[in-house]
């Protein structure tokens, strides 16, 4: 058997193979409530034969939406829009995951799909935005420094958020701390300027994340928990894997399970050279920093490439985005690919067309 399609134990829930869906924004929902698009794109990926299928950035409170058109927990009729979501994900044999997050100063922007860029000004829909401190990304409006009050109401949101996402039937929470949202805002240096307990000191800016993790942990102790992290701002004087490996350790011992490593996305000046896996180096750092088991993404488009990063002990598990919208079913094409012949991989409906060995 291939490492890419041997379950994986992830906090005693065994996953059927190690190919994995990461989250992808939709910007599809109305008042923060998902659909039946959100239902036929994430169910799709479990008829596809992924391991867990991770749902998108999803804001635990209304002004921490990327867009006024992403996807909330913030209240109970989200929880049970997304309850037969999460559902139909396990029905077809993938485990449930749901990315909590807070996207701070790069919040209250133009969905994508709009063809606007840069911030939605409020007489349209829009908010003010907040952040560690008050210094905007490049072309946004500027935030609010959160006071301390307001960084607690932050912590009791994740842990109310996580405890709505248990309800409604996820069994992964991923803390989303990475692409230049508001945990990634307060781990970074080019973006918190802050000089009281949670700025200046690797430990003063990794202290809301952390303290998210323990109140996520203790809400949903039923639940695996992983965090995302941007590995790299890819900007002098920013963040990095060595401070990636450090914080990730100290994530674990609050009770982290599994570390999804992507990057970027903090400023609006990175240099990023792309390119298959380019991403997996980083990931590797961090795992072997670390110390901590870790998922791998960036460009990572075949069985042979997902298997041959696993072999080499770069990471635990694999994550794919756009190779899964291109095609719905990359679980069963690579497990094709890597000469896995498990019928128990495909639905019943789909038996036909499985390739013989």
């Amino acid at each position: 058997m291939s490492l890419l399609f041997s379950p994986y134990d992830l906090a005693g829930r065994a996953v059927r193979n190690r190919l994995w869906v990461a989250p992808m924004c939709q910007y599809s929902a109305v008042d923060g409530l998902p659909n039946d698009w959100h239902h036929v794109h994430l169910a799709q990926f479990a008829s596809g034969g992924a391991g867990a299928v991770i749902a998108e950035a999803t804001a635990v409170v209304p002004e921490g939406r990327i867009s006024p058109d992403d996807t909330g927990l913030w209240n109970d009729a989200q929880r049970d829009a997304w309850a037969p979501i999460a559902a139909a994900i396990r029905a077809r044999g993938a485990l449930p995951g749901i990315q909590l997050a807070h996207a701070g100063r790069k919040a209250s922007t133009w969905s994508p799909l709009t063809g606007n860029h840069g911030s939605v000004p409020q007489d349209a829909g829009g908010w003010t935005t907040v952040a560690p401190s008050a210094m905007a990304y490049e072309g946004f409006a500027e935030p609010v420094a959160l006071d301390d009050a307001a960084i607690d109401r932050v912590v009791e949101a994740f842990a109310t958020a996580a405890v709505r996402a248990l309800a409604a039937g996820f069994e992964v929470l991923e803390v989303h701390a990475a692409h230049g949202y508001l945990l990634h805002q307060f781990l970074s240096p080019l973006s918190n300027l802050r000089e009281d307990a949670y700025g200046g000191s690797l430990e003063n800016r990794a202290r809301l994340l952390l303290r998210i993790v323990e109140a996520v942990r203790a809400a949903a102790t039923e639940a695996a928990v992983l965090v995302r992290f941007s590995a790299s701002d890819w900007a002098d004087g920013g963040w990095d894997a060595a401070q990636t490996a450090t914080v990730a350790g100290w994530a674990a011992e609050r009770g982290a399970d599994l570390f999804d490593i992507s990057s970027g996305g903090l400023v609006a000046h990175q240099r990023i050279t792309t390119g298959p896996g380019y991403q997996v180096p980083l990931a590797a750092e961090v795992r072997r920093g670390g110390d901590v088991p870790v998922s791998a993404v960036g460009e990572i488009t075949s069985g042979a490439q997902a298997e041959a990063v696993l072999q080499a002990g770069d990471a635990d598990v694999i994550l794919a985005g756009r190779e899964w919208l291109r095609d719905p079913h990359f679980a069963l094409r690579a497990a094709t690919e890597l000469g896995e012949t498990d019928a128990g991989l495909w639905p019943p409906q789909y038996l036909r067309a499985r390739p013989r060995a």
